[in-house]
């Protein structure tokens, strides 16, 4: 399966994250409203996952598909352990902070609500419980996992992020 999405990725390299990322943000919403909110089928909001799978794929994907490589181009200290770290504080002090305003946005847009509130309402909630949990993920992704399934390995712990992303949006 890792040789199936290698060979897409070299074939198409921004396409083939954009898929992944956008089907991976649609189980996490569907996660949210049938595992955690628990609507069942009759009253799952099948624009709501529509949403999630559109932010995913246009705007997430290709945009943390580049930033990833961006990061192992432009970020090389002397030591390894230095790099990882340096990294991971870019990521969680520059991306981080500007996607997570970045998808309230979107959302707020997509659903035609006023961005303001939405901002108001659930940005620092999100940013702070990203900050509890992504540098570690991150730490572990920049040391262990090769560049072309970093993306593929934040979208997989992902499904539990975009859950509670969809359900904050959505509250």
């Amino acid at each position: 399966m890792l040789g199936w999405y290698q060979a897409r990725m070299a074939a198409r390299p921004l396409l083939t994250p954009a898929i992944t990322t956008s089907i991976l943000f649609g189980v996490g919403d569907i996660a949210s409203q049938q595992l955690v909110e628990k609507r069942g089928i009759e009253k799952h909001e099948f624009a709501r996952t529509g949403r999630m799978l559109l932010y995913g794929g246009t705007i997430f994907g290709p945009a943390a598909t580049t930033w990833f490589r961006f990061l192992q181009r432009n970020v090389q200290l002397r030591s390894a352990n230095a790099t990882i770290l340096a990294r991971v504080a870019c990521d969680q002090l520059v991306f981080a902070p500007t996607f997570i305003g970045v998808f309230l946005s979107s959302m707020a847009v997509l659903e035609g609500s006023s961005v303001q509130e939405k901002l108001a309402k659930s940005y620092s909630s999100a940013l702070t419980t990203n900050w509890m949990i992504w540098p570690f993920v991150q730490m572990v992704n920049f040391k262990l996992v090769p560049l072309d399934y970093r993306l593929l390995f934040v979208n997989v712990i992902s499904i539990g992020w975009n859950c509670y992303l969809s359900y904050l949006n959505s509250s």
